[in-house]
């Protein structure tokens, strides 16, 4: 009882000091101290029995094994952002989906834009920096209050995209290796999933938006906000060869090098770019720097918080959890989307809580007889719901370090879109495939 205490514990404090404007890499072990302590492991290897638990090692190993398996990705896919952004792709595209929507349809503009760049490969992380500039336009233009552009981007890029089949996002492609899939699975579902996350999304958004203004909310200026504007853009045409090239080149990849494939896809990505936009680029070399730094600074949060998860996997509380959750009666597809969704929400990642989870879920289940397609869509919708709590690396990027917000004003409305909302796409999806749609 008191190490579920000291875990349950340790998340609230975790929340509690990021929700307090802490910096992830310092609350994240602090918290996991925490969860140490109250579950009476010991602190460093040298005062643990040879091969036991430790906090350190727990700590160390989730933190390091995060970024030895996933930093190449991150890097080619911001660096390919970051050039995407330098040459003024994003923008082309960007602009080219606003001409077709209309200024005055400032948040659905913002809202595609974000997931037709996720889509195509671009990492989260640059998909919120890229867009954030035209989404602050947007925004000032229809005198929309600036508090709900998080909630904007982090819907267009981390709910009926992220996860989606075919999506080159990881949160898609992290299941292949334990489940033996394809990017598609379940694809049929999660067509409709989608669609349905899409829609009920956007009506939600654009209610809280519309009783924020009816409450005599506006657009509120500042001085960052202006930068320079570009005299001339590449064609849109032009700017989204990068992105199929990224979706085609994952795929063709796909049966040969598995999850390596998006390194090939999103460098192919970067090469496109340069090769047919070069002549906009006000510095490749810097970009690709900037791309770099981006990089580090997205995966150091993100494996923050995953080695408090891997301290946390260490605890015998954990291994009870988990033992509960596989146990809950039913449909075995509500234990993965349950299971996964707590360890994503105890790790503050999608990610991070399907690479802790599914090495030792997708046996068990598998052993059950589960369709492997249908826990896959399953666990990767669900990834992407209880990740997004106050504490995870992406909230916390695009709330402070891109829009410049507090959690308390903007994350009501974020947590709406990409904690909730996906949260019930992952319960119609497991009753979708309970009733033997796309099995």
């Amino acid at each position: 009882m008191l190490g579920m205490i000291g875990m349950i514990g340790g998340l609230v404090l975790l929340i509690w000091l990021t929700m307090r404007g802490m910096n992830l890499l310092i609350v994240a072990p602090l918290s996991a101290l925490f969860v140490a302590l109250m579950n009476g492991l010991p602190l460093f290897p040298q005062l643990a029995e040879k091969g036991a638990a430790n906090f350190l090692t727990g700590y160390m190993e989730g933190f390091s094994g995060f970024i030895m398996s996933w930093y190449l990705m991150f890097l080619a896919g911001a660096i390919f952002g970051k050039v995407m952004e330098d040459s003024g792709a994003a923008d082309a595209v960007s602009k080219w989906i606003v001409d077709k929507l209309g200024m005055k349809q400032a948040v659905l503009a913002v809202v595609a834009a974000c997931a037709v760049l996720t889509y195509g490969g671009v990492s989260l992380f640059v998909v919120a920096f890229s867009v954030y500039p035209m989404a602050v336009s947007l925004f000032k233009e229809a005198d929309l209050p600036r508090r709900f552009i998080p909630a904007a981007l982090a819907f267009g890029s981390t709910t009926f995209t992220m996860t989606s089949a075919g999506s080159p996002e990881i949160q898609n492609w992290i299941p292949i290796e334990f489940l033996g899939t394809s990017p598609l699975a379940g694809w049929e579902v999660s067509l409709i999933v989608a669609v349905f996350m899409m829609v009920f999304g956007y009506w939600w958004l654009r209610k809280m938006i519309r009783k924020a203004v009816s409450n005599g909310e506006h657009f509120i200026e500042r001085e960052s906000d202006h930068r320079e504007d570009r005299d001339e853009l590449p064609h849109p045409f032009l700017s989204l060869i990068p992105l199929l090239v990224v979706l085609f080149v994952s795929f063709g990849f796909h049966d040969s090098l598995g999850t390596s494939a998006l390194i090939i896809a999103l460098s192919g990505g970067v090469i496109a770019t340069y090769l047919f936009n070069r002549r906009y680029f006000r510095n490749f070399g810097n970009a690709v720097s900037e791309g770099t730094l981006g990089a580090i600074v997205a995966i150091a949060n993100t494996a923050a918080v995953v080695g408090f998860g891997g301290v946390v996997k260490t605890t015998p509380a954990f291994a009870t959890a988990v033992d509960a959750i596989t146990s809950i009666p039913g449909s075995p597809l509500i234990g993965g989307a349950v299971a996964v969704g707590i360890i994503a929400g105890l790790t503050g990642s999608s990610s991070g809580g399907q690479a802790i989870a599914l090495p030792l879920l997708a046996p068990h289940y598998l052993d059950m007889g589960v369709n492997a397609e249908a826990l896959h869509r399953t666990v990767a919708i669900s990834s992407g719901s209880l990740d997004s709590l106050p504490h995870g690396g992406y909230t916390v990027t695009t709330i402070r370090s891109i829009a410049g917000e507090t959690h308390k004003d903007a994350y009501p409305a974020m947590g709406a879109m990409t904690v909730i909302v996906p949260l019930v796409g992952a319960a119609l999806a497991v009753i979708l495939f309970s009733l033997g749609l796309g099995i």
